[in-house]
């Protein structure tokens, strides 16, 4: 869609992460995305744990932080403390801190299908359980080494 992306994994997602169509792709285990120099419009942090804080760092003056979730240290509000400390600090900046809001759209999910049907947007499918070993999935998950999603069928 003429974007210039660049992943942020493990060294054992990055191959994953390279067929994907990423054009960049960051080793987090050997460098920090937010100190290395480079400015980016828009930051999706879909996981991890560095704060709203630390990722303005890495965006242009007028970037966009997109906060979804996130890994957490055990703390009772979890990885929600990032997104209600971005809505703290996004009035005080020149950066928009934003947690991510979506609403259902048959257009939407039309668009996606018709992507992923040309080849567009590719799935990545780590493991896939029956309904009724829910709980082994969702043990697998909580490791916190999936490559991809987990998919329960029923």
């Amino acid at each position: 869609m003429g974007a210039h992306v660049t992943g942020v994994c493990s060294t054992k997602n990055l191959e994953m992460v390279r067929s994907l169509g990423a054009d960049q792709v960051i080793d987090y285990t050997r460098e920090d995305f937010a100190q290395n120099g480079q400015k980016y419009d828009l930051i999706f942090q879909l996981g991890g744990t560095h704060s709203p804080s630390h990722c303005r760092r890495a965006l242009t003056p007028k970037g966009r932080l997109v906060l979804s979730s996130g890994d957490s240290d055990g703390r009772w509000l979890g990885p929600l403390d990032r997104i209600i400390k971005a809505a703290i600090l996004s009035p005080f900046v020149s950066q928009a801190l934003v947690s991510l809001s979506t609403r259902r759209s048959q257009k939407d999910l039309d668009h996606l299908r018709d992507l992923i049907e040309a080849g567009k947007l590719i799935t990545v499918i780590d493991r896939t359980y029956p309904l009724h070993e829910v709980p082994e999935a969702v043990h697998y998950v909580e490791k916190g080494h999936t490559s991809g999603k987990v998919v329960i069928t029923g």
